[in-house]
């Protein structure tokens, strides 16, 4: 009995990353023993984490369903610029400008949900477009970058609690905020019920279109907290702000369990994932490994992530799909329903 359930647990990508990363941890501290292991160089990968860690929490949801967002990058920069914008040029107060840069992000989500569920254009190609016309929007308003940004708003994302900056600490309430209402609430379970398969999720009686929309929602909106969050631990907003960030974190979320097929995740393997990548780019700065091989070091990560899902999809002889029906076959749609 305890063997089998080693086996399986040894199966489950968020116990097998785990089990990686406190061997990478044990390695290099062996290796680097007086700069890996220290407070303040694992303090600064958790920093530099933090941002992509909180964008990843939303794709991990829209990876569950079967869909994913390319304009994250973009809406990252766009939220502390026009934060910023608002803040330093028409003198706004901090809350004001904070809500108006996270609302404003929320209504990008909206926009790619209702054109991806109600219209029915591929997410690939909507939010590839939204991706340029949002950079686009950053670019306008932030410039070469807005400086001398109000104290209080520096204060947010500058202030340290037990030795570490508050990025961190942002990022770790939304683990566990999402974590808990993915594992326990039926809305969120919904999710899993779509990406497993959409039409039966959809006879079940679950709204699918507004699930989507949702998703879509969040994910920006999770998208702008982390530029604002950005932009206030810089104190400066930057237009050029999360580039490459979206295939950054698709990356650290199929590492964490998601598949591309839909169906399967959990949020804290969001971010196991970002703290994989973010382990991995601080072990090839300790090497002094160059900057030109560290890009494509990420890229082959990307290939290799995918490569694993496919594989450990054919030699487990189902996909997420039949996971999903088994499920779904030992509950009424009224458990599923919203």
């Amino acid at each position: 009995m305890n063997r089998t359930r080693i086996i399986q647990g040894l199966q489950d990508r968020v116990v097998t990353l785990a089990l990686t990363i406190v061997v990478m941890f044990v390695v290099c501290s062996l290796i680097w023993p007086s700069k890996f292991p220290t407070f303040d160089n694992i303090s600064l990968v958790l920093l530099n984490l933090s941002i992509e860690s909180i964008v990843a929490v939303g794709m991990m949801l829209l990876l569950i369903s079967g869909m994913f967002d390319l304009s994250v990058g973009s809406v990252v920069a766009f939220a502390g610029s026009i934060t910023a914008y608002l803040m330093y040029y028409y003198g706004m107060y901090t809350p004001v400008a904070i809500l108006v840069g996270l609302g404003l992000s929320a209504v990008i989500g909206l926009v790619n949900g209702l054109l991806v569920a109600k219209v029915g254009i591929n997410p690939l190609i909507q939010t590839l477009a939204m991706m340029g016309i949002v950079r686009g929007l950053a670019l306008m308003i932030a410039g070469a970058g807005i400086q001398n940004l109000p104290a209080d708003f520096n204060t947010i994302g500058q202030t340290k609690i037990l030795g570490i900056q508050s990025p961190v600490w942002f990022m770790l309430i939304i683990v566990a905020v999402f974590s808990i209402l993915v594992a326990r609430t039926v809305f969120f379970r919904q999710f899993y019920y779509i990406g497993g398969n959409e039409k039966a999720a959809n006879l079940s009686g679950i709204r699918v279109d507004r699930v989507k929309i949702i998703g879509f929602v969040l994910i920006s909106s999770l998208a702008g907290i982390a530029g604002i969050l950005l932009a206030s631990r810089l104190g400066a907003a930057l237009a050029t702000s999360g580039r490459g960030m979206e295939l950054r974190v698709i990356t650290a979320v199929i590492l964490g369990g998601a598949s591309l097929l839909g169906g399967q995740g959990k949020i804290i393997g969001a971010l196991l994932g970002t703290l994989f990548m973010g382990l991995v780019s601080n072990i090839m700065i300790l090497a002094r490994v160059s900057g030109y091989w560290q890009e494509i070091i990420l890229g082959l990560i990307l290939i290799g992530a995918v490569a694993i899902d496919i594989l450990l999809k054919k030699r487990a002889g189902t996909t997420p799909k039949k996971y999903v029906q088994q499920a779904t076959s030992v509950a009424s749609p009224k458990q599923v329903q919203a």
